[in-house]
């Protein structure tokens, strides 16, 4: 099916335009450029500016130059997120509702679970393309990697990019037992990673090599950098991780509180913000053994670190950009894909045998090291979330609502926007600084270049936005928000928030007001038909459903091997009982 690419013909916009002071390449072709950073996992309160304890200067100096949004949401998962980040429609338009380690048998080739971009729909890096820009991507892509579905194929002259959920941020291997190994490709093709390769330097070092190649030949660029960092497996060098020990050496039911009371003093959340209760199902910090404490301590600063890390290297991309005269004409975008990660893979059946087999260790004395799997887990991901409920894969404000720093020529300075937005508005908001047409018929998102240039939030303060994966889903509209978890962590039963005074979700107000629940219930109704969700089956367990993915997945893999194997066995036991016939008949 032909793509639709969205035409140039709009005049350049006022607040975008080109600055003075910019480069050669940049005087015959005026048109900003653009970079979208996506860091994998960072919860809202994750980066300095909003108050997180990991150093991140790069950022921290483009939200003061920039603007920084309070309201935004992204999907709770992560290849979902992408898809609208990259088409600027609803995830399951896009053929991306949910992942592949995810998905019941029911859903898989359905139209909105295709797991790859549908054919039918045009990224923004296609439009681009098609309007003249270069185009690069570097890292975690998890839009598939079959014929037709890598970045080359949807927009992009370069890439080098990862197919999978994660991998190790070391060497060239997988970080779960879905995957045989890790999936790079270059440009399409398989792609060996080199000797040296730690994940946010080496995304960082191709990117400006593609920048920089003579291929651009002075046209405007469109960079999308994906990073691995804070995903699992946690890996940075010890010097990244050794400072932030005592920060996290209070446990994670402190740093909630103290999350709190940091996004209420930032003005992040209202001075009369609530959090909401601890499920029973997390442990206390008092109730761990100390050898626990020192080892979940580690696990938190080697996140940290490993985000100081990825800040530092995305610190060098600026720098570049600065250095070749580019920077004051690029309009930057720093987001995350969901809130963070509460798996705790060491627990799951079979992982730890898999961990064995595959030479990597758990260990405090090395964690965050080559050879070692790392992971913060359900009670520091729901510390990490505060102000906020829950975390990754959930529809609660925890997995939902991330940072989303914005800079760049024409944006108000030190600006702070209050108003909902959504992951599907960052590619209509592209779209408009290149000049592109963005009839909203193209784009479930909205453009926010008037909120970027300082102008009141009109039409946002009423918009509807929907959001659904794998059963767990949400509806706002205004000041209400609409949500539905299922097990393990909610009841599957519908909620109603006042999200403007409740950010935490403390109190439903389901029963309280009951013409509202059912008018939202209706609306997300609506929304969901048209987006394509589908009802998830009856008894679906996420946790069941990865260990089931992944039998599937491996026995795909040594299929032949296994068959080999059962024809040995058969031809034995063929050769004993003909063997033993012999001997009764012929004796």
């Amino acid at each position: 099916m032909t793509r639709h690419i969205l035409t140039t013909g709009l005049a350049v916009l006022g607040l975008l335009a080109a600055s003075p002071g910019t480069a050669p390449a940049q005087e015959t072709d005026t048109r900003p450029n653009i970079l979208v950073v996506v860091v994998d996992d960072a919860a809202f309160m994750d980066f300095g500016a909003y108050g997180g304890e990991a150093r991140t200067p790069a950022i921290d100096a483009l939200a003061r130059r920039g603007m920084l949004f309070a309201a935004h949401r992204s999907t709770p998962l992560c290849a979902p997120s992408r898809a609208m980040l990259l088409t600027g429609l609803d995830a399951h338009r896009a053929g991306v509702g949910t992942i592949p380690e995810v998905i019941p048998p029911e859903h898989r080739g359905a139209p909105g679970y295709r797991l790859s971009l549908d054919p039918s729909v045009a990224t923004i890096a296609e439009s681009l393309q098609e309007a003249g820009y270069f185009t690069a991507m570097t890292g975690k892509w998890h839009l598939g990697h079959g014929a037709g579905e890598t970045p080359d194929a949807q927009g992009f002259d370069r890439s080098f990019a990862l197919d999978a959920s994660g991998a190790d941020n070391w060497e060239q291997k997988s970080y779960m037992p879905y995957y045989r190994g890790a999936p790079w490709f270059e440009d399409g093709q398989p792609a060996t990673l080199p000797e040296d390769f730690y994940s946010s330097r080496f995304i960082v070092d191709r990117m400006i090599d593609y920048l920089d190649t003579p291929e651009r030949d002075g046209r405007p660029f469109f960079a999308y950098v994906a990073f691995q960092a804070i995903h699992i497996p946690l890996q940075v060098d010890p010097a990244y991780t050794d400072a932030y020990v005592d920060t996290y050496a209070g446990g994670w039911d402190a740093l909630r509180e103290d999350r709190l009371d940091r996004a209420i003093d930032l003005g992040l959340v209202a001075p009369d913000t609530r959090l909401a209760e601890t499920p029973g199902r997390l442990r206390s910090w008092d109730s761990l053994t100390d050898e626990q404490r020192t080892l979940y301590t580690r696990s938190m600063a080697v996140n940290a670190g490993m985000l100081e890390a990825m800040d530092e290297h995305l610190g060098r991309l600026i720098d570049h950009l600065d250095a070749t005269g580019a920077l004051d004409n690029t309009l930057i975008v720093i987001t995350s894909d969901n809130g963070p990660e509460p798996s705790h893979p060491v627990g799951e059946p079979g992982f730890r045998f898999w961990m064995a087999r595959n030479g990597i260790n758990w260990d405090v004395e090395t964690l965050g090291e080559p050879g070692t799997t790392a992971f913060i887990g359900p009670e520091w991901a729901f510390a990490a979330a505060s102000p906020f409920n829950l975390f990754k894969f959930y529809a609660s404000e925890g997995g939902l609502r991330v940072p989303l720093v914005m800079a760049g020529p024409g944006i108000t300075q030190g600006g702070r926007v209050g108003a909902a937005t959504s992951v599907a508005d960052i590619a209509p908001t592209l779209a408009d600084a290149a000049g592109l047409d963005t009839d909203p018929t193209r784009f479930t998102g909205r453009s926010l270049a008037g909120l970027l240039a300082g102008a009141p939030d009109t039409g946002f303060a009423e918009r509807s936005i929907g959001f659904e994966v794998s059963g767990n889903a949400a509806f706002v509209q205004g000041r209400w928000k609409l949500v539905r978890n299922l097990a393990p962590w909610g009841s599957g039963e519908w909620q109603l928030f006042d999200i403007e005074a409740d950010p935490g979700e403390t109190v439903d107000m389901g029963d309280s007001e009951p013409l509202i629940l059912a008018r939202m219930i209706a609306s997300y109704n609506d929304w969901a038909e048209a987006a394509g969700v589908l009802p998830m089956p009856e008894g679906y367990s996420v946790h069941r459903q990865i260990f089931r993915n992944a039998i599937r997945r491996q026995l795909s893999f040594y299929w032949p091997w296994l068959a080999g194997i059962a024809l040995v066995l058969v031809g034995g036991i063929g050769m004993i009982v003909f063997s033993r016939r012999r001997k009764t008949h012929g004796g």
